[in-house]
């Protein structure tokens, strides 16, 4: 930037006894790189040097980012907080209740399936020791009914051993019987049948038939 003085500022500057209360003005020139041409601006001295100086010695800019600039930090927990408060309030006044709904639902059914669960236990335990007495009385009664007629078998097979029994007993007495009467007939019939035989005999020895008196003396002896 190149600062010019006009013709103007230096009639003004050779009158300065009879203008001193005016203002100076000062034309600044400004050479724009790549335009070629310069514009020319009228502004006050006082103006003109500020801005020639803050050309000169530009503003220092603090770099970095703001979250880690210490200015910035109250403003920001601040603003953290506000968010955690407003979290918080969501879950405690919004998901936390549906959740612990959802766990007391949970457990309330849980708890309602293991009572029918243990409901019906106990009834299939029940049935069970039902079956097994009926079962236990049907084995007691089937027991019993074969005692009863293992006996009546029992006693109708001794009744019918006893019948044959005396059937056979009656048979035996009868052949004995008969046994025994024809053995006596039989030795009623030896006496002369040894008579005969012993006739037959001497005769034959002898040549001569002996007598009756002889052949009863004989055997009689014999």
């Amino acid at each position: 930037m190149t600062t010019a003085t006009s013709p103007e500022a230096i009639s003004a500057a050779s009158d300065s006894a009879s203008f001193s209360a005016a203002p100076s003005v000062t034309t600044v020139a400004t050479l724009v790189p790549g335009s070629g041409a310069a514009s020319v601006s009228a502004m006050p001295a006082s103006a003109a040097a500020s801005a020639t100086a803050s050309t000169e010695h530009p503003a220092k800019d603090e770099g970095g980012l703001p979250q880690l600039r210490t200015e910035y930090w109250p403003g920001q927990i601040v603003w953290l907080l506000v968010i955690f408060a407003v979290f918080f309030l969501l879950i405690d006044r919004v998901f936390a209740p549906r959740l612990r709904k959802v766990i007391d639902t949970r457990g309330s059914t849980i708890a309602e399936d293991l009572a029918n669960a243990r409901a019906n236990r106990d009834e299939a335990e029940a049935q069970a020791r039902e079956a097994a007495a009926e079962m236990a009385e049907a084995h007691a009664a089937a027991r019993r009914l074969a005692a009863e007629s293992t006996a009546r078998s029992n006693a109708e097979i001794a009744a019918a051993q006893a019948a044959e029994d005396t059937k056979l007993g009656q048979r035996l007495t009868e052949a004995e019987n008969r046994i025994r009467a024809a053995r006596d007939e039989a030795m009623s019939h030896v006496a002369e049948i040894a008579s005969d035989t012993a006739s037959e005999l001497v005769a034959k020895l002898t040549g001569k038939a002996p007598t009756a008196a002889s052949l009863k003396s004989a055997l009689a002896k014999g």
